[in-house]
């Protein structure tokens, strides 16, 4: 099926009780820039972050819930159909005592999850059919970064899989380390190989890659700025090689970062900072990495937790998790600036936001 008779569907998880609506799907009208809502799934705790396997029309959502009496963090499966409803398939147990993120790897085998509480990060089959198999490898970090309050143990945040899938690369935010395992699909295993460190008290959180594969960036949580890291696709090394500020120079307010993405032609970086309440544009060096401030713009709503750009590059939609709120905007396809819509929907308290051609 060609992209023009694909429909773009938007697939939004948030923070909720079991009791209330928590991952939604959405259709994009990719004229008007609005979004529809198509179909709510309930019965999930804090469904806060999502994976989607495009091919088999499937979502995946970290839930929390108990085993034994202790929290623990589970996977749920849905089975999604030419409309865009959302069908249950199964869930399964991963991590205690939650998960924070969850990651397909590039072959839609495996799900690799992020527990910021318990410091470990858990690897979780993912069935022929579709459905969740067991939790079959888990790494625990061990430490503490330079802040005493955010840092005070290791704190992963996400998994992100190199662009050859060899390797499983995670942001600890406590430790102010990216760890660089190496992913073996066969065995089912993590393997440690190296890691890289941010600026102290920088806090790592999510990472991108670059389109070349030659850059990694981070952006930190703690300090709000922005690494770019040289990789190694051969042995998955990294080198810190430049760390930029996220906010004005002249805003003195509260501030965390919180996503980062990056145009598919490898031009302009994206990130967004929950308390100055922007999304914030870098121009990339073509021949270094190295990022230029483009501007600030707001992301009309509060604390944007999340946020993506969508897959022909048109888009930016994002998550304000604090008014509840997820707005759309343009994206100038040759300065990459982005121009709000005026279009919004409202969702409660939205943390991921993940447009998919299906």
């Amino acid at each position: 099926m060609s992209v023009s008779q694909q429909r773009l569907l938007i697939f939004v998880g948030s923070y909720a009780e079991a009791s209330d609506p928590g991952v939604y799907t959405y259709e994009m009208d990719l004229d008007a820039g609005e979004l529809r809502l198509l179909d709510q799934a309930s019965g999930l705790k804090n469904p806060t972050f999502l994976g989607i396997h495009q091919d088999s029309r499937k979502v995946y959502a970290i839930s929390e819930t108990t085993l034994g009496g202790e929290r623990i963090g589970e996977v749920v499966a849905f089975d999604v159909d030419a409309g865009g409803k959302l069908r249950e398939l199964n869930r399964e147990v991963t991590i205690r005592p939650s998960s924070s993120h969850i990651q397909l790897d590039r072959s839609g085998r495996f799900a690799a999850v992020s527990g910021y509480h318990g410091g470990n990060v858990g690897l979780v089959a993912l069935q022929a059919d579709g459905t969740v198999g067991k939790l079959v490898d888990e790494r625990q970090h061990e430490g503490q970064g330079a802040d005493p309050v955010r840092q005070d143990r290791p704190h992963p945040h996400s998994v992100t899989f190199s662009p050859d899938n060899r390797y499983a690369l995670v942001a600890d935010l406590g430790l102010d380390r990216i760890f660089v395992y190496s992913f073996e699909p066969e065995s089912g295993q993590l393997v440690y190989r190296s890691e890289a460190s941010t600026p102290p008290g920088a806090g790592p959180r999510h990472l991108a890659f670059h389109p070349n594969g030659q850059w990694l960036y981070s952006i930190n949580e703690v300090n709000s700025s922005i690494s770019l890291f040289s990789y190694d696709a051969t042995t998955g090394e990294l080198a810190l090689q430049d760390t930029v500020p996220t906010l004005p120079a002249d805003y003195t307010g509260e501030n965390t970062t919180a996503e980062v993405a990056i145009s598919a032609d490898g031009r302009y970086l994206y990130g967004s900072n929950r308390g100055h309440d922007s999304l914030v544009q870098f121009a990339i060096d073509p021949e270094s990495g190295r990022l230029t401030l483009v501007e600030h713009v707001s992301s009309e709503g509060g604390h944007p937790r999340h946020f993506a750009l969508t897959p022909d590059g048109k888009h930016l939609i994002a998550a304000n998790r604090d008014n509840n709120l997820l707005a759309v905007f343009t994206v100038d396809p040759d300065s990459g600036r982005l121009t709000f819509t005026g279009r919004t929907v409202s969702v409660s308290k939205p943390v991921c936001v993940k447009p998919v051609w299906f």
